[in-house]
């Protein structure tokens, strides 16, 4: 919740295309604290994929509850990314990997994707890149209020499999 305006924002991760979650966990807020959420923000793993997006949205013919945007996770399909985006932006909103969106009164960060995680479940189209990470630090200071991302800060979350070590630091380091 936003203290400076009362606006009730939702943050939600790894959906992985259980669309109905999103609705179950914003009729629980709005019971839980009394107030109404303007704004759900999923944080990676939406579950931007082609078969479950038209079973649930045009042949099961729902709308979500609130607005929900979201930034991409390691799970979306990359290859159809652009056209589901654009197809299905009647539902969901994408935010776009070093954007500033505001939602009440905070400006939020967008730095969807993962930088490394491992092969199979990192596709292509999904890793951080270094022109991704310096868009973000290119805004000046005091420009967001939170940064969100799907991926974690480099030394912090879940460590490599042990014959992945060769491959680095999971995470972001900046």
């Amino acid at each position: 919740m936003d203290p400076t305006s009362g606006d009730v924002i939702l943050l939600l991760s790894d959906v992985h295309a259980h669309y109905h979650v999103i609705d179950a966990q914003v009729a629980h807020a709005e019971e839980l604290i009394g107030q109404p959420v303007i704004q759900v923000l999923v944080l990676g793993d939406f579950g931007l994929f082609a078969p479950n997006l038209h079973a649930y949205f045009r042949r099961g013919r729902r709308r979500f509850l609130r607005p929900v945007a979201f930034i991409e996770g390691n799970h979306e399909d990359y290859i159809a990314f652009d056209d589901l985006v654009r197809d299905y932006a009647d539902v969901v909103t994408h935010l776009p990997r070093a954007s500033v969106q505001t939602f009440g009164r905070l400006r939020f960060l967008c730095l969807g994707g993962a930088r490394y995680m491992d092969a199979w479940s990192t596709p292509p189209g999904c890793e951080i890149s270094d022109q991704d990470i310096a868009r973000c630090l290119a805004l000046e200071p005091g420009a967001v209020d939170i940064v969100l991302s799907h991926d974690c800060p480099t030394g912090i979350g879940v460590d490599h499999d042990r014959d992945l070590g060769h491959l680095g630091e999971p995470g972001v380091a900046v």
